[in-house]
């Protein structure tokens, strides 16, 4: 079983990238996202790749949850840099964009960051679980990791982010929104 991640296409050491999953569905989600890509470059000394926004209906979210504006970013992390010291700041610019504490699982927020993949590293802790354990299961999440990184099999899985989406078996509702953020 292949544990790193990978892109052939890609010309960097891929073995050496974070993946992040965002979304928003309160304020101007566009924006939001837009502005979380400006937020999300401080976290990398090399250029990110940015997918594409999508939107998408809301997932095991309370009734009337307004749709959500997806993206996912790809990046090589600050020397140094950990899992939980990644979270951490990731959680620190959702609260810079006004996230509450939660009151309500998958309740609306103006901006969600999920840390999908660090490297080829893998947790499973209180805080924090590596690869994210549902990504696989999420068209709004692998739809546009699909652009980014379509070759990438991540830690504990033995298909592409490709195959993972070709094999995906639900009902969500994703429309491509604009191309390349």
């Amino acid at each position: 079983m292949n544990t790193d991640i990978h892109d052939e296409q890609d010309n960097e050491n891929p073995e050496h990238l974070c993946l992040i999953s965002l979304g928003s569905n309160l304020g101007n989600p566009v924006t939001n996202i837009q502005n979380a890509f400006s937020e999300l470059k401080k976290l990398s000394n090399v250029p990110i790749q940015k997918s594409s926004l999508w939107k998408s209906a809301p997932v095991d979210c309370p009734p009337d949850s307004p749709d959500f504006m997806n993206a996912a970013i790809a990046f090589e992390p600050l020397e140094n840099e950990t899992p939980e010291s990644l979270l951490t700041k990731l959680q620190q610019i959702e609260i810079q964009f006004g996230r509450q504490p939660k009151a309500i699982l998958n309740e609306p927020r103006p901006l969600d960051l999920d840390l999908i993949a660090f490297k080829n590293e893998t947790r499973s802790t209180e805080t924090l679980t590596l690869p994210h354990p549902r990504f696989h299961q999420r068209r709004f999440v692998l739809e546009p990791l699909n652009e980014i990184a379509p070759l990438a099999i991540l830690p504990n899985q033995t298909q592409s982010i490709t195959q993972l989406l070709a094999a995906l078996d639900t009902n969500e509702a994703l429309t491509l929104h604009s191309a390349n953020g």
